[in-house]
């Protein structure tokens, strides 16, 4: 059997993937620039080759949205490497409107697109680990989600449908040409949200509106890189004024079942003792 790469792999679905796989008895490689069963670095073309080796399926994740970054070149390149080396199937994490020129994924996408192999493209909404793994967690234990966010409302999808949806493109040879957008069963405000992770948690959690200016202030003063500050306020506003509410059914597509319901994530999150 011919090995898997999981590029991320230690992240928030690239673990994911990797233990699915695992436990399936799956041969699986996880690279990511530090950790990882393996070394492999998007910015040392040099570091991608053992990666590699032997390898036929690959889960790629472009880590960094920040200006920056090439990421004309990157992904692009390490596409075209995984293709050279034996590489016949590709899935790619992206994001909403990564389809559309001048987005940070769009050249990813296209070359994903056009490798030649199969492949799959993921364009997950906002995650619903940011509440219990990610940028939102600090303010919910300090009780205060304070984002510009408004009373928008999202379709929170769960990583562990992401995982799912990916291992199955991974594995199966009918998602191959697919692009699938995945979100929840619902658009949840994060009021809402709040209200649910302080109920089953019993924390006082409250959601604060903020200015979209303070907001990249505060951002900024964390040590986010002034671009990737104001993209993520871009995307937060965007729920605010009511973008990205739309449902998808890509997760009912690809795995014949509804997706995770967020009030599922909390239950099961708030048990395993992720926000204590």
């Amino acid at each position: 059997m011919k090995t898997i790469l999981v590029l991320g792999g230690t992240g928030k679905t690239g673990s994911r993937v990797a233990r699915r796989l695992e436990a399936a008895g799956l041969p699986v490689r996880t690279a990511s620039r530090t950790g990882g069963d393996c070394r492999l670095d998007l910015d040392d073309p040099a570091s991608w080759a053992p990666a590699l080796a032997g390898v036929t399926a690959a889960y790629l994740v472009e880590p960094s949205l920040a200006g920056n970054t090439d990421h004309r070149a990157r992904i692009p390149r390490l596409v075209a490497e995984a293709v050279a080396a034996g590489v016949r199937r590709l899935v790619l994490l992206s994001a909403p409107r990564a389809g559309e020129d001048g987005h940070p994924l769009y050249a990813a996408e296209q070359a994903v697109r056009g490798c030649g192999v199969d492949w799959t493209v993921l364009r997950p909404q906002w995650f619903a680990q940011n509440f219990s793994e990610g940028p939102w967690r600090h303010g919910i234990l300090g009780g205060t989600l304070a984002l510009p966010t408004g009373d928008g409302r999202t379709p929170f999808v769960d990583a562990e449908d992401i995982a799912e949806v990916a291992v199955a493109a991974l594995t199966e040879e009918r998602h191959s040409g697919r692009v699938y957008d995945l979100t929840g069963p619902r658009a949840v405000g994060f009021g809402e949200a709040a209200d649910l992770i302080a109920e089953a948690t019993g924390r006082t959690i409250r959601h604060v509106d903020v200015e979209p200016k303070v907001f990249i202030e505060r951002q900024v003063a964390a040590g986010a890189p002034p671009d990737v500050a104001r993209l993520l306020t871009e995307l937060l506003v965007a729920i605010r004024n009511g973008s990205g509410a739309a449902l998808s059914d890509g997760v009912e597509r690809a795995l014949g079942r509804p997706p995770r319901t967020f009030e599922t994530f909390v239950t099961e999150t708030a048990a395993a003792g992720h926000w204590n």
